[in-house]
This record gives C-alpha cells, structure tokens and sequence, in this order.
C-alpha cells in the first residue's frame, strides 16, 4: 500500500486527489518498481482530462498520473529479460499504471538500468523529452552547419532538442516566450520572443535562406505560422500535432524500446541530454507540480521527488 496522486474521473484539476493504493502485481513483460522521481509532462494533464484516452493503459479509475518515472525494481512479472530485482531503472509506464506514486509498474520492454553516475533524478527526464530529441532530430538527419528552428523551445523537449542539436553542431534558433529566455540563450540558442516581435520576420533575419529543419513543439496556429520557414515541407516535424501531414510535414516517429532509453542516457552522462531542471516537488506536492506544467508557462523540466 502506499500514497498516489490520480483521478478518479476525467476533467479538470478538479478531479485529481490523493489516495492508498495497494502495491500493483506486475503483468506479464511488467516490472514493479520503488519509485524515486517521477517526470511531469503535458500528456499527463492530457490522459487526465480525457483528450488522449488511447493512451491510458484501459487500466479502471482511480487512475494514477504520470508517464515516466526511475527508481528500484520490488519484483518481475512473466517474460522479463535483461532486468533484475534491486535494479535501479528508468522508463515508461505505458500499461497505465502511472508514475506520482510511491510505487507503480513500468513496461520491461520501455524501462532500462541507470547506469553508475547517472542520478534518479535526471534519469526520470529522459523518456520523454530525451527520447523525443533523439527521435526527431534522427528523423530530420541534418548536417552540421544545417539551421533548426526550434518552436517551442523553452520546455523540457524544446531544450533536450536545442542541446542535442548543438552538439551536432547544428544553427539553434528557438521561439518561446520572455520567460525562456534564459535557458534557451545559456546553451547556446538564437531567441526569437513571439511575444514581442514578429516570429516570422525575426527567424527570416536570422536565417534568411530558410531553415534546413523544423521541430515543433506547440502545433495549432504557431506550427502553421513558422511551417513556411521550412526550406523543404517534409522537414517539419511535429512532436504533438497529429495535422501536420497537412503542410506537407511529418509527425516524430517515436521509439520507446530499451535501446533508446539507453542511448538517452548515455547522451545524459556524456551532459549532451543534461536536463535544464527548473522545480523538484515532493509527492505531497503534487498539484503544484502538475498545475506549472498545464500553465504552459513552465521553463525546463518540473518532476516530482517521491523518495
């Protein structure tokens, strides 16, 4: 038994509350696991809200938030290789068991060891944002020297695929708002303030010839007013919005299996994928966690210290 943060219906904030829940029994390919730090995202007040339910494990409310999570593994369900009891692991939980708990299961096949000098707590950013800059920026394949424009870039996504980018040697140009500021331009970002200027116009002074590549991070109207930048249409890649095949563009390709999460991790111990984290919660503090995040105006990574 032990404490987690869910719902027990979809909706708003309104809906969320604390409560016991008995330790899970992990499945076949499941492995149960201590929690130590979970990661907050977008697609966790999404799953809440009911936006996204093909996500969500079918697993019966209460339903516990989270995607992502590092911490110890208790015990191994039916069909779990490479993965041992006391290991320290990081992943997904993507059979809807959910992450803001003291202990829940993740999928073998998407969890991978920490390896020796990576912490808990940068190992929990990883299967989201990690995984996604190394998904969309292998998808855009481009040469060193190539320009990027990053829309979105001051969450925790938008600031893996700067970092990533960088050390590819590729030209960073981000959009954000003033907030963003900061941690954009201290890796090195060329920042473009849609809120105070002209987003299209400004890019173009920058890049005049138009950009090599695009990852979008914030679809809807923002995606189809930087799309025309693109040089080539195909090299739009959207991270969330499902429409972009519509301006000639294509939807990241995401790989969750263990190879990558590895990968991720060890772009995070060479400090390629070092994480930029802006707020550490306790569980007791949750709410505030998750409401920074759904704010939209949260800069960097917010995760959640269950430990």
């Amino acid at each position: 038994m032990g404490q987690a943060w869910g719902f027990r219906r979809h909706g708003g904030p309104e809906v969320q509350e604390f409560f016991d829940r008995p330790d899970l029994v992990p499945g076949r390919g499941e492995v149960l696991i201590r929690v130590e730090v979970a990661g907050v995202n977008p697609l966790d007040h999404l799953l809440r809200s009911g936006l996204v339910q093909g996500l969500d494990g079918g697993r019966a409310f209460p339903r516990v938030l989270g995607m992502e999570a590092a911490g110890t593994v208790l015990a191994l369900g039916e069909d779990v290789d490479g993965l041992e009891v006391g290991d320290a692991v990081f992943g997904f939980a993507l059979t809807g068991g959910g992450t803001y708990a003291e202990t829940t299961v993740l999928s073998a096949p998407n969890t991978a060891r920490i390896p020796a000098g990576l912490s808990a707590t940068v190992a929990a950013t990883l299967p989201v944002a990690g995984t996604t800059a190394v998904d969309a920026l292998d998808q855009l394949g481009l040469p060193a020297g190539a320009a990027i424009l990053v829309n979105g870039v001051g969450g925790g996504v938008g600031l893996a695929v700067a970092r990533l980018a960088i050390s590819r040697e590729l030209r960073v140009i981000g959009t954000g708002s003033a907030a963003k500021r900061e941690h954009a331009e201290a890796i090195g970002v060329r920042f473009v303030d849609y809120t105070a200027e002209d987003v299209v116009a400004a890019a173009r002074e920058l890049v005049p010839d138009g950009f090599d590549g695009i990852v979008d991070l914030v679809g809807g109207t923002s995606l189809r007013t930087v799309a025309p930048l693109a040089r080539d249409p195909r090299n739009v890649i959207s991270v969330g919005d499902m429409s972009v095949p519509d301006l000639g563009g294509r939807v990241v390709e995401r790989r969750l299996d263990r190879e990558n999460l590895e990968r991720s991790a060890r772009l995070a111990l060479d400090g390629v994928l070092a994480p930029v984290i802006t707020a550490i919660h306790p569980l007791s503090d949750a709410p505030a966690a998750l409401a920074t995040v759904e704010s939209g105006h949260t800069s960097g990574k917010v995760v959640i210290n269950v430990a």
